[in-house]
C-alpha cells in the first residue's frame, strides 16, 4: 500500500500538473469503487468543476473542486493515478515510455480535462489499480472530516502539528503497546506502514518488539528525529516502488534502492553484516537488524 512518501509525491504531482483544469468527463468500469453514489451521479456532479488543488492527510487523497465539492481517493493495496497528456503533432520526449509498462495496465477510473493550455488536444487523469480495491468518494468539502475514516486518523507524520511533545504523548497513553504496531496505527500518526516503519526504526537503533515504556525520553528523540528524517527522504526520493507503486508519470520511486531492513530478511545488515531478521504478527512484517537495533 502506498504510504505516505508515496502519496505526497502525488499530491506535488497532481498540483503541478492539473490544478486548474476542468472536469469534462469521468469513465469507470469498476463503479463499486466510488461509494455513496451511482456513476451517473458521480460523472454528473463533477463535470464542469475546476480542479483547485490536491492535498492529503497521512495516505488518504483529496482533489479539491468549484463548489465546494471534494474528490477523496483512497488508494488500498495497488492504486495509483497517472496524467497522461498528448500535444498536437508531438511526440511525446519521455526518455522512457513508463505508462507501457505492465503496472500501469490496469486503469479502471478515467477523469477527463479541459486544459488551460490550448496546445493540448487531450488530458487525462486515471486510476490504475491492478487489484481494484481502490475508493473514490465525493463529498462537500466543509463535511470532509465527517467521513468516518477521516474523522478517526491521528495527526501526520510530516505536520508541523506532530511536535516531539505530541509524540511522547501518544507513546506514553500506549505504554504497553509494541513501538512498530503504534508507528503503523494511524489512528494516532498517519501515514506510516510496513516500509516506513521497519526504515525508520532501524535509523533510529529500536526494536521493533519493544514497548513504548521501554523506550527511554533520549530514545524517543532520536525515535522522532528519525521519523521525519526517513519520510523527508522517501519523498525526496519520490517514495518507494516495493511493488505496484508508480508516480502520475508512471515512472517508479527511488527509495527502494537505498533500502536498509525492509524486505532484505536473511541478508547481511549494510551497517554491520550482521543477518537480517524478520518478524511477523498477524499480517504485518517488521524487518530489523539484531545488532544494530536494541
Amino acid at each position: 500500500m502506498p504510504e505516505l512518501p508515496e502519496v505526497e509525491t502525488i499530491i506535488s504531482d497532481l498540483n503541478k500538473k492539473i490544478k486548474g483544469d476542468m472536469i469534462a468527463d469521468f469513465w469507470s468500469d469498476w463503479p463499486k469503487a466510488i461509494k455513496g453514489k451511482s456513476l451517473e451521479a458521480f460523472r454528473k456532479e463533477i463535470k464542469g468543476r475546476k480542479i483547485l488543488g490536491a492535498r492529503r492527510l497521512g495516505k488518504n487523497i483529496f482533489v479539491d473542486l468549484s463548489g465546494g465539492k471534494t474528490i477523496y481517493i483512497h488508494l488500498k493495496m495497488t492504486g495509483h493515478l497517472l496524467i497522461k497528456s498528448k500535444i498536437k503533432n508531438q511526440k511525446s520526449k519521455l526518455r522512457n515510455d513508463y505508462f507501457s509498462d505492465r503496472v500501469n495496465q490496469y486503469v479502471h477510473h478515467i477523469w477527463k480535462l479541459i486544459t488551460n493550455n490550448k496546445q493540448l488536444t487531450t488530458k487525462t487523469l486515471e486510476f490504475s489499480d491492478l487489484r481494484k480495491f481502490g475508493k473514490i468518494v465525493l463529498v462537500d468539502a466543509d463535511k470532509l472530516k465527517e467521513l468516518k475514516e477521516i474523522k478517526k486518523l491521528g495527526v501526520d507524520a510530516i505536520d508541523k502539528e506532530f511536535t516531539f511533545d505530541k509524540f511522547n504523548g501518544i507513546l506514553e497513553k500506549r505504554k504497553n503497546k509494541m513501538i512498530r504496531d503504534i508507528l503503523m496505527d494511524q489512528n494516532l500518526i498517519a501515514g506510516i506502514g510496513n516500509i516506513y516503519m521497519s526504515e525508520i526504526l532501524f535509523d533510529a537503533g529500536i526494536l521493533p518488539s519493544r514497548a513504548a515504556e521501554k523506550i527511554n525520553t533520549s530514545e524517543r528523540k532520536k525515535l522522532y528525529n528519525s521519523i521525519k528524517k526517513i519520510l523527508k527522504k522517501a519523498v525526496k526520493l519520490r517514495g518507494t516502488s516495493d511493488s505496484d507503486y508508480r508516480d502520475t508519470s508512471g515512472a517508479p520511486g527511488n527509495f527502494q534502492k537505498v533500502l536498509r531492513v525492509y524486505r532484505r530478511e536473511k541478508q547481511k545488515c549494510k551497517k554491520c553484516g550482521t543477518i537480517i531478521k524478520r518478524i511477523k504478527i498477524g499480517q504485518r512484517s517488521a524487518f530489523f537488524c539484531p545488532r544494530c537495533q536494541k
